[in-house]
């Protein structure tokens, strides 16, 4: 399904429907998925590898510092005939979501400069944070921005119904096309010899 994460895929900065390679490479994807039920893996980097482990100390800088925090699995939420899907960090209270993020030394020192001082969300977070808000109907979002030497950056976001309006219409119309495409899928291989999947060991 489509996620708050891949929002960027589809919808473009100034919250139009996005019309370009990397939105119909996702459709592909989504719609391989929905006919394979299955996801194909994909490389984790450094940097993913560094965010995890920084997640858990961004957190627990949260709660010691702010406030504490429930962990939880991956939310759905399908009331608009379509389902969207998130992966929040954490849940703070009945109302709040925490959202973390490491960042190079680089990056936390712009976000301390340009989006703290000014209690702006940093354009590539926005997207993710206002569809997680919409998905898990929550009032808030504290992005934590952390980098390890330097301080932990905490922003707040609150649900922009302006921009998650957008969000919703960009989404039924990717949605919508994925419905097409697969309609289309289905005739088109109509009496295509069918493949079996082989999964195989990688060895190092």
């Amino acid at each position: 399904m489509l996620t708050a994460s891949e929002m960027s895929l589809i919808v473009t900065p100034t919250f139009k429907p996005a019309k370009n390679e990397k939105e119909r490479s996702h459709l592909y994807e989504l719609l391989a998925q929905r006919i394979t039920g299955y996801v194909e893996p994909r490389f984790v980097s450094d940097d993913m590898l560094r965010g995890q482990e920084d997640e858990v100390e961004a957190l627990a800088l949260y709660a010691k510092h702010y406030a504490e925090t429930e962990s939880v699995g991956f939310i759905t939420n399908d009331r608009w005939g379509f389902t969207l899907g998130y992966s929040p960090d954490a849940l703070v209270g009945s109302d709040g979501l925490v959202e973390c993020k490491s960042r190079r030394q680089k990056y936390q020192v712009e976000t301390f400069l340009v989006h703290v001082a000014e209690g702006t969300i940093p354009t590539e977070y926005l997207l993710q944070i206002q569809t997680g808000l919409l998905v898990s109907e929550r009032r808030w979002c504290d992005l934590v921005s952390y980098s390890g030497g330097l301080p932990l950056a905490v922003i707040r976001a609150h649900a922009d119904e302006g921009i998650q309006e957008k969000i919703l219409a960009a989404a039924g119309d990717f949605e919508q096309r994925l419905r097409d495409a697969m309609t289309r899928y289905r005739e088109a291989t109509a009496g295509a010899i069918p493949t079996k999947r082989i999964e195989r060991e990688i060895v190092a």
